[in-house]
C-alpha cells in the first residue's frame, strides 16, 4: 500500500453491520491502521464502545456520514466528537461544522463536489469537484472525501485530473470491488481509500471470510 491509506468501514449498504464489534475482533491483528464505519445500524452506546475498542487496539478511526443539510451535519459532528473519533468524513462542508471539529481537535474530510441522494450521486462537473477541493485546501480543511465511483462522469477520468490538480488529502470514497479498481487505486496512489461492502460481498474470495477478503486485498494492495 505504501503510503496509501486503506480505511476499512464495517458498513454494507451505508449501514453500520450489526456484528461490527466482532467482525473487527476477527481482523484487528491485520496489519491494517484505519477502521471506520457509518454513523447509522448500531446505537450510540455500542458506537462509542467500539470506537474505544479500535483505539485500545492503536487503530485510527473514521466516522462516515452522508447527510446534506447543516442541522444534520452539525448533529453529526457532534456525535464524532462524543464517539472520540479521529475524523469525520462525509457530510456537505459547513464553516459550523467545520468550527466544531476545530474547537474538538478532530479532522475533517467533507464531501468535495455537489453530492445528493441516497445512494448519493456526485455533480456536476470535473471542474467543480476540483475547485471545491481547492477551495477546502484553502479554508483549512484537512482533506477531503470523494464519491469517485458515484460520479456523472467518468469516474477514472475524474480521479486522474483530481490527483495531478489537488495536493491536499483525498480518500476515494466506496465501490472499489476488484483488482483492477485497486490497479487503478495503485498507480493513483490517493491518500486513502475507504472499502466495505466488497468485503462483506467476499468480492475477492468467494467462499472465504470476511477476514480472508480483507487480508487478501491488504496482500494485493501491498504487491507492487
Amino acid at each position: 500500500m505504501g503510503n496509501m491509506k486503506m480505511i476499512v468501514m464495517l458498513t454494507y449498504h451505508d449501514q453500520t453491520v450489526k456484528d461490527a464489534a466482532q467482525v473487527f475482533e476477527s481482523c484487528k491483528d491485520l496489519p491494517v491502521q484505519d477502521w471506520g464505519f457509518k454513523n447509522i445500524g448500531i446505537p450510540t452506546d455500542e458506537m462509542k464502545k467500539l470506537v474505544a475498542l479500535m483505539k485500545a487496539a492503536g487503530k485510527t478511526t473514521y466516522l462516515e456520514v452522508v447527510t446534506y443539510k447543516e442541522e444534520e451535519c452539525l448533529s453529526a459532528a457532534e456525535l464524532a466528537i462524543e464517539c472520540n473519533f479521529d475524523y469525520l468524513m462525509g457530510t456537505v462542508y459547513f464553516a459550523s461544522v467545520h468550527k466544531l471539529l476545530k474547537e474538538a481537535n478532530m479532522k475533517y474530510f467533507p464531501f468535495c463536489g455537489k453530492v445528493w441522494g441516497n445512494p448519493s450521486i456526485l455533480g456536476d462537473t470535473y471542474e467543480d469537484v476540483i475547485e471545491g477541493a481547492k477551495k477546502f485546501e484553502a479554508l483549512g480543511v484537512e482533506g477531503t472525501d470523494i464519491l469517485a465511483y458515484r460520479f456523472v462522469g467518468d469516474a477514472e477520468e475524474l480521479l486522474r485530473r483530481f490527483v495531478k490538480e489537488v495536493s491536499f488529502p483525498v480518500v476515494v470514497a466506496g465501490s472499489i470491488d476488484s483488482n483492477a479498481r485497486m490497479d487503478f487505486m495503485k498507480e493513483l496512489r490517493p491518500w486513502g481509500m475507504t472499502m466495505g461492502s466488497a468485503l462483506f460481498d467476499k468480492r475477492f474470495i468467494a467462499d472465504g471470510s470476511f477476514r480472508d477478503n480483507l487480508k487478501y486485498v491488504v496482500e494485493y494492495l501491498e504487491k507492487d
